[in-house]
């Protein structure tokens, strides 16, 4: 018996041994030819061959499954492995060689429950991976406490192997700092998206439920991929026809799918549903016929839902329903959905965006509604703030709420779709941007009370926390409308499982997991995206400039736009340029913003000496002619910063052009496409912003500087009224989200 097992595996080694040297005859036969078209669809999961330095080490620790059978964590192993080492890794009972990968939950394997493994920190989504002796064999132990973080830990594992790391010694445990990490779709039931950029929505809503796309299940597993485990389907300007029957039954296909990688959905319901769906008259939180009629509607989506995930809610915010039509508070209409949802953990997201008929400095209303409300919010409410007081602008202080209300859990909401910052069409990477505000110290509780701390709920022991990412999907076959755009929804899922993380690290995963591992492409490409945000601040709003673009699509500039009847929509508003000077004063002689955040930070702010000058006119209006501290003047330093931006640009440019031996040629030639649109969109950004400010400054230009191209009539003139992104967009009104 002995022998013919011997036998048995000195045949397989044989096999094994002759599919190596095929493979690596394979990878070394088609070095020498051009890398083979890809059209972004795999995102960063491209599971490509390693290179052959490589292969043989990967393939000694990847030779049989050990797991509980058709699973996603099995069956992505299985689908990485045969791209990453051209083998089809058997699937076995038991380890009987090196080599195994063993994975489960001490439930779901007999294997991990017989190495009595100590899981509990790991939660419901953390993993472990190590590599440990299971009967005298060497193997890679994959567990979780539940299937997520089972999957969680086999990408891990797979995404070592992609950037090429050892895995020998391989000892890891993870778990996510933030329990909500989600992806917030402002996709219509009609199939357009506002403020996307990558195609129509991705919900096929006429041929769900009958029709599950392929693209579904992949959008599921990118989403595992990094953490996120949270999907918001639909606008948060929200639609009545979403809490139908016909609409539920088609979010429950997506649901039943979504549960197999982790992934629970949430809605947004509209305010107004009990007039509207219901026939009542009021939708008063407090009218007992109201809450009756939301407690139906609650047990009738959990009847099709069993695990949904809870309500996204926008309310009182750019003409949205919402509780203050009643008199009510935020309070009380959040309550209200919260004491519903809790029988079933559902949980309330309440955004805190407000924008509506506030008199007075516009970035001061969500801290004058929402600050007083701290600890009136029931237990499953989180409030959702954006990450500046503003509107995603390319950058702004952070906002005054995070570390003002210690009694509410706070979530944090980022955009990864680039409304302000060049839509598709210019690279500009956002982690560096998460990183800037995650790592934030709001001093609110003394040193170390960073943003990150507060959304953890670490800082003030909330159990309930969340980080919610502006989604950037589309129907496009790349998914966001550029290559480079899918940097942007990875970094949100590394940052959201760990804030702490760096965004370099991050973007060198993204790049080696996306192009190549070659350090002649890495160290020039990762430079040229860790510089990119810096660029496009330079030659869109400099020096703490904000809200420049042109009114509602927000597509180029428009610092000179006056087409609404509100003040408040239009970018002079905000810059105040005038004969003495410019920027908005929010210090004590001004709008007194400076006064919502703790004092340390209020004091840094107020004095003009110690206001970073990335902040200097959000806070300070100065005189053209104040001098900085490089010693050049306001106004020198403005033009500088937007020609910097432009010639960053065309050092992006020079960077990408260099690349080509590194990259196949289909996405090599959109992203050199992109970038001579970004070049001169930032040449137009940069000339037609400066030709109305010199015509308010009149000051001239600094030597070696050159002037607009044209004139500023010329700039006014240009008229983009189909911009994407906004459909269906007129001058006045216009909504921002």
């Amino acid at each position: 018996m002995q022998q013919c097992q011997d036998s048995h595996r000195a045949a397989r080694r044989t096999r094994l041994s002759l599919r190596y040297v095929f493979a690596c005859v394979l990878l070394l036969s088609s070095a020498a030819l051009p890398t083979h078209a890809e059209d972004g669809y795999e995102l960063w999961l491209r599971y490509r061959p390693v290179d052959s330095p490589w292969l043989e080490r990967y393939r000694e620790v990847a030779r049989e499954l050990i797991g509980p059978g058709s699973d996603a964590a099995g069956s992505e192993l299985e689908r990485a492995f045969k791209g990453l080492l051209a083998v089809e890794v058997r699937r076995a009972a038991a380890v009987d060689e090196d080599g195994a990968i063993v994975y489960g939950t001490p439930e779901s394997s007999a294997a991990i429950a017989s190495l009595k493994l100590d899981l509990h920190a790991l939660g419901h989504d953390g993993f472990l991976l190590r590599q440990a002796r299971v009967k005298g064999h060497s193997a890679i132990i994959i567990a979780g406490n539940a299937d997520a973080g089972v999957l969680h830990g086999a990408f891990a594992l797979l995404k070592m192997m992609q950037i090429r790391r050892p895995l020998e010694g391989l000892n890891l445990a993870s778990r996510p700092r933030i329990e909500l990490r989600m992806l917030d779709h402002w996709d219509n039931l009609d199939g357009t998206i506002e403020r996307g950029y990558a195609g129509a929505s991705i919900w096929d809503w006429q041929k769900l439920p009958g029709y599950l796309s392929q693209r579904y299940t992949d959008y599921a597993r990118a989403c595992a991929s990094i953490g996120i485990n949270a999907t918001v389907l639909t606008n948060v300007n929200a639609d009545s026809v979403t809490l139908t029957p016909a609409y539920l039954k088609k979010i429950a296909a997506l649901a039943q799918l979504f549960r197999r990688y982790g992934l629970k959905v949430y809605v947004t319901p509209r305010f107004t549903a009990p007039i509207e769906l219901g026939g009542l008259k009021s939708a008063d939180p407090l009218d007992p016929d109201v809450k009756r009629w939301w407690h139906d509607k609650i047990e009738e989506i959990y009847r099709y839902i069993p695990d949904f995930g809870g309500f996204l809610v926008k309310a009182n915010s750019e003409g949205q329903p919402g509780p203050q039509d009643y008199h009510r508070t935020h309070a009380d209409g959040a309550n209200m959905f919260a004491d519903l949802l809790a029988p079933h953990s559902g949980m309330v997201i309440w955004r805190a965006f407000v924008y509506g008929s506030h008199e007075g400095d516009r970035v001061k209303q969500a801290y004058e509604e929402f600050a007083p409300l701290d600890g009136q919010f029931h237990d499953n409410v989180l409030v959702q703030v954006k990450n500046g007081p503003l509107d995603f602008q390319p950058r702004e202080p952070v906002h005054p709420l995070f570390g003002a209300m210690p009694k509410t859990p706070l979530a944090l909401e980022v955009q990864i779709t680039k409304e302000y910052l060049g839509f598709a069409t210019h690279l500009v990477y956002l982690g560096t941007l998460y990183q800037e505000v995650l790592h934030f110290d709001t001093q609110a509780r003394g040193a170390g009370s960073t943003v990150a701390n507060i959304i953890d709920g670490s800082l003030e022991g909330h159990v309930h926390s969340a980080m919610a990412g502006v989604s950037n999907v589309g129907a496009d076959r790349n998914w966001t409308g550029s290559i480079f755009d899918q940097a942007n929804w990875y970094a949100f899922g590394r940052l959201a499982w760990d804030p702490t993380l760096s965004a370099r690290d991050i973007a060198d995963e993204w790049l080696r997991m996306t192009f190549s591992n070659d350090p002649r492409f890495l160290t020039p490409v990762l430079a040229m995206m860790m510089g990119s945000r810096e660029a496009a601040v330079d030659y869109m709003t400099p020096l703490g400039l904000t809200h420049l673009m042109a009114a509602g699509h927000h597509y180029g500039p428009g610092a000179w736009q006056e087409l609404a009847s509100r003040a408040q929509w239009n970018p002079p508003y905000y810059h105040r340029a005038a004969a003495d000077g410019i920027g908005f004063d929010r210090t004590q002689s001004g709008s007194d913003a400076v006064a919502q955040y703790s004092k340390p930070i209020a004091g840094e702010f107020t004095d003009v000496a110690s206001t970073p000058e990335s902040y200097l006119l959000w806070f300070h209006h100065l005189p053209w002619d104040y001098r900085l501290k490089s010693g050049d003047s306001l106004w020198d330093e403005i033009v500088m910063h937007y020609t910097r931006g432009v010639v960053a640009v065309q050092g992006m440019r020079a960077t990408w052009a260099e690349q080509r031996d590194f990259v196949d040629a289909e996405r090599f030639d959109e992203v050199s496409a992109f970038l001579a649109i970004q070049e001169q969109e930032a040449q137009w950004w940069r000339d037609a912003t400066l030709a109305y400010f010199q015509s308010i400054s009149k000051r001239p230009f600094p030597r070696g500087y050159a002037p607009p191209a044209q004139s500023l009539k010329d700039y006014e003139a240009i008229n983009v009224p189909y911009a994407p992104g906004n459909p269906g967009w007129t001058a006045a009104p216009f909504k921002h989200q």
